[in-house]
C-alpha cells in the first residue's frame, strides 16, 4: 500500500511547543477566518462580558483542533539539531 503524504498547513515551532505561522494558503485562510470571527464577536458580544470570553475560548479551541489535525506533531523543541 502506498500512503499518501499529508500536507502540513502549520509547521512546528523551532523553539517551544506548538505551531508557527501557516506555510500554505489553506492555513492562512483558517487564521483569517479565526481573526474575522473574533473581530465579529468583539463587535457583537462586547468584550468584558462572560459571553465574549466563552466565545473566544471556543474559537481558540477550534483553531487549536485544526492546527492539531493539519500541523506537524507538537513537541518541545529547543532549536535546530546540530549534525
Amino acid at each position: 500500500m502506498n500512503e499518501s503524504k499529508r500536507t502540513i498547513w502549520f509547521p512546528a515551532k523551532t523553539y517551544g511547543w506548538g505551531w508557527g505561522p501557516p506555510i500554505c494558503w489553506q492555513g492562512w485562510v483558517v487564521v483569517g477566518i479565526y481573526a474575522a470571527l473574533l473581530a465579529a464577536g468583539a463587535f457583537w458580544l462586547l468584550p468584558g462580558k462572560p459571553a465574549f470570553g466563552w466565545y473566544t475560548i471556543g474559537l481558540s479551541l477550534a483553531l487549536i483542533f485544526v492546527c492539531w489535525l493539519k500541523g506537524e506533531k507538537p513537541a518541545w523543541r529547543w532549536g535546530k539539531k546540530k549534525e
